[in-house]
Parts: structure tokens; C-alpha cells; sequence
């Protein structure tokens, strides 16, 4: 998929949106409206390393579950993500948050892209699966403004898997 990118700015200091963005437990709070189900890789949910697996809720998705891994924590700039998703685990996924100073607070830029791997995975993408992302993401953005600015709209922390 084309890289699919969203920005908004964040009334805070970029430093306090990085720290907010690196713990990967609290993600789920501005994302719960389509990713459901959430745990964590591994017990320590802060920088390089950090994990979780959760379901995506997209529509006709039979294959709903992904996971992501923080591969690149460069603070306060930039959080980059690696994940799968898709049957078997074969679709290869690249999100990348990168922050930025702009008037009134820290511009957030939220950029998705996915590396399909059968004609199948391509076509459920061109099907709607980008503009689908694109508005979810943009949704979930506007949630983390929301958590950041004025401590509302916040959804659940993951909490560790037992096992």
C-alpha cells in the first residue's frame, strides 16, 4: 500500500507526546475503535523492543489479528514500528510516528504503509482497506490530541498477558 499519512497538532510539549507514544500500553487508549484486544509482547512496554498483538475490527477482515514492535526510538523525534498482520502473518507493516515543533504545540505525523504479499492481500487493500486506514488513523490521532490536551476520551491500558 501507498504510505498513508496523518498529522494533527498536539497542545503539549513534544517531549511529554514522545513519552506518551513510547509506552506501547498506552496506545489502546486512542486506538480502541479499531484495534481491540490488546497484549503486550513483553512485560517492559517502554522504547526499543516494545511489543503488542491485537485485532484489527476492518470490515470483511477474516485474518484480524496484527502485532507491532518498536524498532527505532529516537527521542523526541520519532517512533518507528514494524508488524504483521494478515493470514498468516503475511502482510509486512510499517508505521512511523515522527514529531515535530509547530506553533501552539508538536505536530504529529502518523505514517502506515504495508507490504502485501499475494495478489489477494492487494486487492482487500484496493478495496478500501487504504481510505479505511487513512480515516481510522486520522480518528485515532484526533483521540490522542484529546488524551494529551484535556485527559479525556481515554480508552483501557493493556495490561500483560498471563501465561
Amino acid at each position: 500500500m501507498e504510505p498513508q499519512s496523518v498529522s494533527i497538532v498536539v497542545s503539549a510539549p513534544r517531549e511529554q507526546v514522545f513519552d506518551y507514544l513510547q509506552d506501547i500500553a498506552n496506545h489502546p487508549e486512542f486506538t480502541d475503535h479499531y484495534l481491540v484486544d490488546w497484549h503486550l509482547t513483553r512485560i517492559d512496554s517502554v522504547g526499543r523492543g516494545a511489543g503488542a498483538r491485537f485485532r484489527v475490527k476492518a470490515p470483511l477482515s477474516r485474518f484480524s489479528w496484527a502485532d507491532v514492535t518498536f524498532v527505532e526510538v529516537d527521542r523526541p523525534h520519532r517512533i518507528v514500528e514494524v508488524g504483521r498482520t494478515g493470514k498468516n502473518n503475511r502482510v509486512r507493516t510499517v508505521g512511523v510516528y515522527d514529531l515535530a515543533e509547530a506553533a501552539g504545540g508538536t505536530r504529529v505525523r502518523f505514517t502506515l504503509s504495508t507490504e502485501p504479499h499475494t495478489r489477494s492481500d492487494r486487492f482487500s487493500e484496493a478495496l478500501g482497506g487504504r481510505r479505511w486506514v487513512k480515516r481510522k488513523s486520522a480518528r485515532s490521532l484526533a483521540r490522542l490530541r484529546s488524551i494529551l490536551e484535556e485527559g479525556e476520551g481515554r480508552g483501557e491500558r493493556i495490561r500483560l498477558a498471563a501465561g
